[in-house]
């Protein structure tokens, strides 16, 4: 068996795109994966491209092998796109091999641990601030104009059956609300990463009305990203304690820094969603940086998420996926929950375009906040090209 051709496709995924990999092998075996594209990802799918010509003629079977050629050839460039790229292709290779045994993906790995695992809504409210108007004419999803719409929020999440909630930091202005750079918006960036008593006062509400709303019994996360320094970050755990988070999400990139907020922090500390290979994960476990590591399994690769779960494991760490993504990613993510043990809880959006389940050919069972691990060959599912072609995106297309 060899791969014979590779070719990326985009979908319409409403506020980013839904960026998939297919790899294509002689005797007609296809292997599906999907890859990240943001402003910190530019050319990525070039990237993919370029690299993708390299392994023409490889079995895909052998992706440990292929993935670990192509991490040795971009030593000079490791991390970053490069990463990202190697993972696209190994992720799609995986599926491969999984579909030439006739076993899901997590059967290669040992799994599964579980049949179910528990979801939390991402981005709850943060978008719906950032984007009102495509919310309201693609998602029919209403407008959040106050404190009281959080409180509301919450109530959703509970009533749809989701185990916990994560937001972002919104602060209300005479002009509306404001989405305070979680990674995704360029309006609130501060350079010096500092924390005003009024910002801090707008997460100390925001936090107080999503639980108002979702009860004592739901989880509660606040994802800042690289927002805040450290001393602010402090200010911020001990600001939202009384609203009992699960865990409050930041990114720090000093190992010893990250330390010494966890344990100042009266709640845990979850991070190193950004974070590429498990030698990039180890000083920040040395550390006892977090209670939580998240893993991005796209950025990853399969094989090398579930090496970093193997790592944090060794120091007593449980780790969740980072899966803001699309419904291979879903998938993907759901795959690596069943293959390892020490898995918290699973990210998914909870606001999505309602096409989004249309772009596989089987869709996704999420049953009471929870996502059924699926039982078919590879990840379960592949991409529907039709629903792609019939929701494309609108933005720079890939190349073939």
């Amino acid at each position: 068996m060899r791969i014979v051709e590779l070719r990326t496709l985009r979908a319409d995924g409403g506020w980013r795109p839904f960026s998939f990999l297919k790899v294509v092998t002689d005797d007609g075996l296809v292997g599906w994966s999907e890859f990240i594209e943001g402003p910190w990802s530019p050319g990525l799918c070039e990237v993919i491209a370029a690299i993708g010509r390299t392994v023409l003629g490889e079995d895909p079977r052998a992706f440990a092998r292929l993935s670990a050629q192509l991490h040795a050839v971009t030593q000079f460039s490791a991390g970053g796109l490069s990463h990202q790229a190697i993972a696209a292709i190994e992720n799609a290779c995986i599926d491969i091999a999984a579909k030439a045994q006739g076993v899901p993906v997590y059967a290669l790995f040992g799994g599964p641990y579980r049949q179910a695992v528990n979801l939390y809504w991402s981005h709850c409210g943060s978008f719906r601030v950032r984007d009102p108007e495509l919310f309201e004419r693609v998602m029919q999803k209403p407008r959040i104009t106050s404190l009281d719409d959080f409180r509301r929020l919450g109530e959703e999440a509970l009533a749809r059956g989701f185990k916990a909630v994560k937001t972002n930091p919104v602060v209300f202005t005479n002009t509306g609300p404001m989405l305070l750079n979680p990674g995704f918006v360029a309006q609130g960036v501060r350079f010096d990463r500092t924390l005003d008593a009024m910002t801090l006062r707008a997460i100390e509400e925001q936090l107080a009305a999503l639980r108002e709303g979702l009860g004592r019994s739901c989880g509660l996360m606040l994802d800042v990203n690289f927002s805040y320094r450290p001393e602010a970050l402090r200010r911020i755990a001990r600001a939202i304690a009384p609203s009992q988070p699960t865990w409050l999400e930041a990114d720090v990139h000093d190992p010893a820094a990250l330390s010494e907020v966890r344990t100042a922090s009266p709640v845990p500390i979850a991070s190193l969603e950004s974070l590429h290979g498990r030698r990039a994960y180890k000083p920040y476990l040395q550390s006892a940086a977090v209670d939580v590591a998240v893993v991005d399994v796209l950025w990853n690769g399969m094989a090398e998420a579930v090496c970093i779960a193997s790592l944090a494991e060794a120091f007593e760490v449980n780790v969740a996926p980072h899966n803001f993504n699309g419904p291979l990613g879903d998938l993907m993510s759901a795959h690596f929950c069943a293959a390892v043990g020490n898995v918290a809880i699973m990210e998914i959006e909870g606001d999505d375009v309602p096409w989004k389940a249309s772009l596989l050919t089987r869709p996704p069972e999420i049953q009471t906040g929870q996502f059924l691990l699926p039982t078919g060959c590879g990840w379960g599912a592949d991409v529907n090209e039709a629903a792609v072609i019939e929701h494309p995106w609108r933005g720079i297309e890939p190349l073939s």
